[in-house]
């Protein structure tokens, strides 16, 4: 017969279970919703294809404006990564297959097993995307490896995997959709959400994944910092707008009233006391001497 410790613990977790799925949103409804923000991004950066001319001129004022605030140069990060064909190969294959398996994971895992943060990760991810779809409208720029500036390479084409052809107005990929980048927003917002939302004192581990990201983008010649430095403004900002809510288990802050002790009653004096203490003085209002 299963012992009572057991039993509350199997009961401890239906009671989480249960209040888990309360938190959560219905995934008929929620299913189709992230499925249209997905594809409504999709279309918003093919409408900002094309865009050729702007796009170059673009990518030369930031590059001049990372050699104005003394950033290091995109060039000797790759030039550094290439020394070993493995590493770089590495790095290619990172870049073309982890984004977007990083997200749609990263989503799944919230939902089911943080239904209490799932909401506020994608309200963070669908006002970042946002913004960042009208900065690809507003500011259409050429990638380093387009660019060719500071002798950069294509790395995907040079080793492999590529990611990308030509570049083709009429194509759904637009290869000019760099600024910011949501390889780099979308991979620090998954760090900070994991960590915020989990208390596994190995959980700022996950701040790997974007260290690991921003290298990618710079080395592979898909991003410049600029690229990375503005999406992390986006999500900053995004984050002063839409708190995330307490970590499971965490402190509110509030502490619990302490309830009010009854009064008890006086004590009476002991006997030896009441002796040495004399003859109880008449109380007011009464005659010392006898009713005339």
């Amino acid at each position: 017969m299963p012992s009572t410790g057991a039993l509350k613990r199997v009961r401890a977790a239906w009671d989480r279970a249960h209040a888990a799925s309360r938190l959560r949103p219905p995934l008929l409804l929620e299913l189709p919703l992230v499925i249209a923000l997905y594809l409504g991004y999709r279309f918003g950066r093919r409408v900002a294809n094309g865009q050729f001319s702007e796009a170059f001129a673009n990518a030369e004022r930031v590059w001049d404006l990372e050699r104005a605030l003394h950033l290091p140069s995109e060039a000797w990060v790759q030039d550094l990564v290439m020394r070993s064909e493995t590493l770089i190969r590495g790095i290619n294959v990172y870049y073309a297959t982890v984004h977007f398996p990083a997200i749609l994971l990263f989503m799944v895992w919230m939902y089911w097993r943080r239904p209490g943060h799932y909401l506020w990760a994608r309200r963070v991810l669908t006002w970042v995307t946002g913004a960042a779809l009208v900065l690809h409208l507003l500011v259409p720029l050429a990638p380093p490896r387009l660019y060719r500036t500071g002798d950069m390479v294509d790395t995907g084409v040079l080793f492999g995997p590529a990611v990308y052809d030509e570049p083709d107005p009429d194509s759904m990929a637009n290869q000019f959709a760099a600024m910011p980048s949501l390889h780099v927003g979308w991979a620090v917002f998954i760090a900070l959400a994991l960590i915020v939302s989990s208390r596994t004192r190995w959980r700022w581990l996950w701040l790997l994944h974007p260290a690991v990201t921003v290298l990618a983008v710079v080395s592979t010649a898909h991003h410049y910092w600029m690229d990375g430095i503005v999406a992390c403004l986006l999500l900053a900002a995004t984050l002063l707008m839409l708190r995330p809510p307490p970590r499971p288990g965490a402190a509110t802050g509030r502490t619990a009233p302490v309830p009010a002790l009854a009064s008890a009653p006086a004590a009476s004096p002991a006997p030896e006391d009441a002796a040495a203490a004399g003859p109880e003085p008449p109380r007011a209002g009464l005659a010392a001497g006898p009713e005339r």
